[in-house]
């Protein structure tokens, strides 16, 4: 029932928008001020409020972006009919076509006028709507939609991916913020322990960068306690192990709490391994969970180190390590990073670092189906890693995943599969099979399920 009233009021709203974008017609047939005056401000009450449906949305930001979809479909319809009706009355098909014929071209041409600023009215309004609003858009989407939509023809498609996108974002997001509504009480994420996030390399958790996106926000409204690692971007595993172990240390004191349950991306799980075992953080860890970690290095690593010149790469060392210690970090050391990346680096450290007992490790991993599936740089690298270690996340190879007493695979059916960055929303993406917020709700759910 809601879809058809939402259609019935779209047409509605669209014979509005229609009726006010030949507003000189109308004002020729009804010789009443009164009329324009009405139709113009059912007019203004179209574009402030598309739809009375949207407004069961339960956010602000979910309503906008739905009554921007439905002022686009509304501008599509209106524009439609404009169109019909012009061409009609070009072909003298249309009724009436008489009276319009005795119309001066000044009126004519100001008519013209008039339904393109109407038409516009409605369309950026929309626009303007859903590029404030829409997550899912992105980057690549809004820059898409500037650059064709002068294009004819092309511009159509596009608005209609655009429409696809953001209708699809309003349903999920609100789906999601009943689910969260109605286990508000439940409290699936409050664990015995704090989580504590840890980043893998290249990238930081503090200041200009939010490494874990819609994540932690999503477990803490579960009700998760969140800390974040806060170690800098690239060092080896010992600086960065212990760099965690002081964090661990750090929290426990001010907190109170006993001990931590560690989720850790990528090379963060090497870093978190290093601390337990290496460094006594054991006694303040009761699970580690490693996301996309490789744990047996990566052979494509080896490879491009064994052949880019030691020059090159100090260059390149040199170049990150002035930008990153400018943005905050004290020593960073990209080759330590690099080199701890490496097959035969890491085969040592799994001789040297053994588990620790009374910590429960778990592991996660997941892969990209083609190539297309990731985003830059991953669709890129994806090839050459697929050489070497074969299926892949876009950095590290399937192979190098499993660790602990759990191991969970990941992918979706289709072209996409899911990348190493989407296993930390690192795109804010929603995309078909895999919910990532979901994910590791039901993650840290199992947790608390755990005594942990």
């Amino acid at each position: 029932m809601k879809r058809i009233g939402k259609f019935i009021g779209r047409l509605v709203n669209a014979a509005i928008v229609f009726a006010a974008a030949n507003v000189i017609v109308v004002s020729r047939a009804t010789h009443s001020v009164l009329v324009i005056f009405l139709l113009y401000a059912l007019f203004v009450v179209v574009n402030v409020v598309p739809s009375w449906f949207n407004l069961s949305y339960k956010t602000m930001k979910i309503r906008n972006c739905a009554n921007g979809c439905e002022l686009l479909y509304i501008f599509l319809l209106s524009t439609a009919t404009c169109c019909v009706v012009g061409i009609m009355t070009l072909a003298h098909r249309f009724p009436g076509i008489e009276e319009a014929a005795k119309l001066t071209t000044a009126v004519k041409i100001w008519d013209v006028v008039v339904i393109f600023l109407v038409e516009c009215v409605v369309f950026w309004n929309g626009m303007i709507r859903i590029y404030i609003s829409s997550t899912q858009l992105g980057v690549r989407y809004r820059v898409l939609g500037a650059i064709c939509g002068m294009i004819p023809i092309v511009h159509l498609f596009v608005l209609g991916k655009l429409l696809c996108v953001v209708s699809a974002e309003v349903e999920e997001e609100n789906d999601k913020y009943l689910l969260d509504e109605q286990r508000k009480t439940e409290q699936i994420c409050r664990t015995q322990y704090p989580i504590l996030m840890v980043h893998g390399v290249f990238f930081r958790d503090f200041h200009y960068l939010n490494y874990w996106g819609r994540i932690p926000g999503e477990l803490e409204k579960n009700g998760a306690t969140v800390f974040y690692g806060n170690h800098q971007s690239a060092a080896g595993v010992p600086e960065s192990g212990r760099e965690i172990a002081n964090r661990i240390e750090q929290i426990c004191r001010e907190t109170g709490c006993e001990k931590v349950n560690i989720i850790a991306h990528s090379k963060g799980g090497l870093d978190s391994r290093y601390a337990i075992a290496m460094l006594g953080a054991s006694e303040r860890v009761a699970s580690l969970t490693t996301i996309n970690t490789p744990h047996r290095g990566c052979e494509f690593a080896d490879y491009l180190l064994s052949k880019i010149p030691a020059k090159q790469q100090e260059m390149v060392a040199k170049a990150y390590n002035t930008a990153l210690h400018k943005l905050g970090d004290p020593n960073p050391n990209f080759l330590a990073a690099v080199y701890d990346l490496t097959a035969a680096r890491c085969a040592q450290m799994n001789e040297e670092v053994k588990d620790a007992e009374g910590v429960y490790y778990q592991s996660i991993g997941s892969k990209l189906n083609k190539a297309t599936g990731g985003r830059f740089p991953l669709n890129f690298s994806y090839q050459l890693v697929n050489y070497f270690d074969g299926a892949n996340d876009g950095l590290v190879g399937e192979q190098s995943f499993p660790w602990g007493s759990n191991y969970r695979f990941l992918t979706v059916s289709g072209k996409r599969g899911i990348s190493h960055g989407d296993m930390i929303d690192l795109n804010r993406e929603n995309f078909k099979g895999f919910d990532v917020r979901e994910f590791y709700v039901q993650l840290v759910a199992d947790l608390k399920k755990r005594g942990m």
